[in-house]
Parts: C-alpha cells; structure tokens; sequence
C-alpha cells in the first residue's frame, strides 16, 4: 500500500510548481513553434515519443502494461477523449493567444464537477462548490466577450476550441473516476492516453492536409523534445506520483497557477496582449478552481 501524506511537503510543493510552470509555459512554446510545425503535427509526434519512453520505463521498472485487468474499454473511451482534447487545443492555438487558451482549457476542474455526480452520486456538489461553477461561468463570459470584441483579428474560434478541449479533458477525468480505470496503476492509465493519441493524431494530421516537415531548425527541435519528455512523459507520471502520495484536494488548489504562468509566458515571450478582461477571468478561474476544491468540512464531534 502506498502511504498518503495528510499535508504537502517541500518536496511536493517543488514539484507542482515546476509541472504547473512548464504546463503554463508549455502552450507559449507549442504556438511559438507552429510556424515551423504544423499543430496537430506537433501533437501527434509528441505522443509517438512519450509512447516510446513509457515502454521503455515500465521495462527498466517491471510494470506489466499488458494484464487483463478489465480496464481495455474504459481504457481506449479514455485515450480517445484525451487525443481530441489536445487535437483542439492545438488547432485553438492557431486561432487564439496561448494565454487566452489555457483560461478556456483550465475550465476542466469546472466540467468534472458538474459532470461526475451524475456516475458517482458521492461527489455531489456543495454550495460553495456551486458557487466556483459560478465563477468559472463569470470567467468564460468575460473571456468570450473579449474574443468576440477584437474585430477583424477576433480570436473565438479559438476560444471555443480551448472551451472544448477543457469540457473533453474533464470527461477523460471522469472516464477514469467513474470506471475501473480509477484502480489501474499510473503507468497504464497513461500509456491508454498516449497510445490512442499517437496511433489517431497522425491520421488526423494527414485528414486535414498538414505537411508534415522533417527538417527543423535548432529551435523546433528543442521545443518538440521538451513537449515529449517533460510535457507528454515525465511531468504526467511526477502528477500521476504526487496524486499517489498526497492529498488530491491539495495539490488541485496549485492548478490555478497554470495559467497565470501561461498568461506571463505568453505577455514575455510572444507579446501577447493581457486585456482587463482576460485578467478578469484569469483570476475567476483561479477562485473557482479553488472553491470547487474545497473540502467539506469535518463532522463535528458529540459532545
């Protein structure tokens, strides 16, 4: 059995924010390499590569991945939702600053809750949980109105591509909480999600008429070697550790900081414009994230 820490250590804290930087960071770094790459290219290619090292640190750490388990439907359900969310997000970033992006996609945490009452009727919401979904709705408004008001150089096609990867990220979540998948060892759950998406990205790629460039500047091949080994491989199994070791609740409340990363990567490094509205929804993001969160308080004790 895996012992649970009841609090976050030094340790923990050190990890989640170095995976809620590079998450944050990481969208910066897709859109900044798409005029190289093309989009669902670069999704595809990451995911063949992160395949690749998870075999080959099952091998080195004697993970079986191929046991009956009874977890194969939910499995490749699971797979499947997570390749179309990162074949939106992509595609969104064409269309939609990263920053901008990762506002719509952190509405996840926002669809789970809504979502995941309906198979596990224990996860029904609280009131201040509701209100979370309330700012988390406040935030996309704000956001959209934003994208709708630019004009000609508007930005909601984009928008409406991150809404949809963060609703197909929070059904993968509840795939996996609400099937036998939520028993499956870290390893498993995460070669289902990047097996599927890089036997089904490629196709996607070539259905949509992508080139797909091998010869790459210094810059392209840096940027896709970070998106494989700590984008797609190790940031997901350092989460997927810190989820086995220490209160989910807690480490949930550090999601926030992804995209106020994102929106200081995207300001510094592409220019990106950080509008009064987007800083609105930004910080009703974080506040639902945080209320969604929250842990129902403790019985009190008969006296």
């Amino acid at each position: 059995m895996t012992e649970r820490k009841a609090h976050l250590d030094g340790r923990a804290v050190s990890v989640l924010l170095a995976c809620c930087l590079f998450w944050g960071a990481q969208q910066v770094l897709v859109k900044a390499t798409l005029p190289e790459l093309p989009p669902v290219f670069q999704a595809g290619l990451r995911f063949a590569g992160a395949v690749v090292l998870l075999l080959l640190w099952c091998r080195w750490r004697g993970i079986a991945l191929w046991a009956r388990d009874g977890t194969l439907g939910a499995g490749l359900l699971a797979g499947a939702l997570f390749a179309a969310e990162f074949a939106a997000m992509y595609l969104g970033l064409q269309h939609t600053t990263a920053s901008r992006l990762t506002v719509f996609l952190y509405t996840s945490p926002f669809w789970v809750a809504v979502l995941l009452p309906l198979f596990v009727p224990t996860e029904r919401l609280r009131a201040v949980q509701w209100a979370g979904l309330a700012c988390a709705f406040a935030a996309v408004v704000f956001a959209l109105s934003g994208g709708f008001a630019q004009g000609a150089g508007n930005t909601w096609r984009g928008d409406l591509l991150a809404l949809l990867a963060g609703a197909l990220w929070g059904l993968t979540t509840v795939t996996i909480r609400a099937t036998r998948l939520g028993a499956a060892s870290p390893e498993k759950l995460l070669f289902y999600q990047v097996a599927v998406s890089a036997a089904t990205l490629p196709a996607l790629s070539l259905a949509l008429g992508e080139t797909w460039v091998w010869r790459w500047s210094a810059f392209a091949a840096t940027s896709m070697a970070l998106q494989t080994v700590v984008g797609a491989f190790a940031s997901y199994l350092a989460w997927m550790w810190l989820l086995a070791h220490y209160p989910a609740t807690r480490i949930s409340a550090f999601v926030f900081l992804t995209p106020l990363f994102a929106l200081l990567a995207g300001a510094l490094w592409l220019r990106e414009p950080v509008t009064p509205s987007l800083v609105a929804a930004l910080a009703l993001v974080a506040v639902g994230i945080v209320l969604v969160n929250r842990r129902a308080p403790a019985p009190k004790a008969q006296a």
